[in-house]
C-alpha cells in the first residue's frame, strides 16, 4: 500500500501535473509561439522520463517513487512538479486579472474626466472667463478642444457683459459603456446661477460626456445633454 500510494504521487502525479501547469501556463499567455516550444519540449522530456521510470520498474521493479536508495530524486521531482504548479498559479493570477484591475483603473480615470469636464461646462466667473473653458479643453483631444473654444467663445462673452457667474458640483457619476478605446460618462450635477438684482437659480443638468483612449490617455471627444431632443 505505501508503494502504491508513492507510486501515484511521485511516479504518476507528479509529472503529469507538471505538464497540466506548462498547459495552464500557455493557456493564460494565450499560447505565444515561443511557449509553445517550451512547452512542447519540457513536455516530451517529462513523458521520456515517466517511459524511463516504467522500463527501470521493468527491468529492476523499482521506480522513482519506491526507491528508497535515491531520496534526493523523489524529492526533485516533487519539488519540480511543486514549482511548476505554483509558477502556473502566479501567471493565470497575472494574466487573468490583469484586465478587471485596468478596467476598474480606466473606469476611475473616465469617471474623474468626466466630471471635471462636465464642471467646467457650467462653471463660469467674468472675472476669469476663459478659466473653466480652458480647463476643459484641456481634457479634450485637440479637434474637440478647438471646436469647444469656439462654441463658448460667444456665450462667455454675453455671461461677461451680464456679469453672471455659475457653479456646478458633480451629483453622480456613472459609466454608460466602456471598451479598450472608448467610453461613455453620464454625469448628473447640481447648477447655480447668479445674476445681479435675480435670485439664484438652481438647476439639475445631465451630460453625456464621451471618451476615447489616445496613445494610453483618455481624452473627451463630445459633451452633450442627455435629455436633447
Amino acid at each position: 500500500m505505501r508503494n502504491a500510494l508513492r507510486v501515484a504521487a511521485v511516479d504518476v502525479l507528479a509529472p503529469l501535473a507538471a505538464i497540466a501547469a506548462l498547459v495552464y501556463v500557455g493557456a493564460a499567455l494565450s499560447w505565444p509561439l515561443w511557449w509553445v516550444s517550451v512547452c512542447s519540449v519540457a513536455a516530451l522530456l517529462i513523458v521520456q522520463g515517466m517511459i524511463v521510470d516504467f522500463v527501470l520498474y521493468r527491468r529492476d521493479g523499482v521506480t522513482i517513487g519506491t526507491d528508497d536508495d535515491g531520496p534526493v530524486l523523489r524529492l526533485a521531482v516533487v519539488g519540480l512538479a511543486a514549482v511548476a504548479l505554483v509558477a502556473a498559479v502566479a501567471v493565470g493570477y497575472t494574466q487573468w486579472t490583469a484586465p478587471d484591475r485596468a478596467m476598474r483603473v480606466d473606469i476611475t480615470e473616465v469617471v474623474g474626466i468626466a466630471s471635471s469636464v462636465a464642471e467646467a461646462s457650467a462653471t463660469f466667473t467674468p472675472q476669469d472667463p476663459n478659466a473653466s473653458i480652458n480647463r476643459a479643453a484641456d481634457l479634450m483631444t485637440s479637434e474637440r478642444a478647438q471646436a469647444y473654444r469656439a462654441e463658448f467663445e460667444s456665450v462667455a462673452k454675453e455671461l461677461t457683459s451680464r456679469n453672471v457667474s455659475g457653479q456646478a458640483s458633480t451629483i453622480s457619476a456613472g459609466v454608460e459603456a466602456i471598451g479598450p478605446e472608448a467610453a461613455s460618462v453620464a454625469v448628473v450635477m447640481r447648477g447655480t446661477q447668479n445674476a445681479p438684482g435675480k435670485p439664484q437659480d438652481v438647476a439639475v443638468l445631465a451630460l453625456r460626456v464621451a471618451l476615447t483612449k489616445a496613445s494610453g490617455k483618455w481624452l473627451v471627444v463630445d459633451v452633450s445633454p442627455i435629455n436633447a431632443r
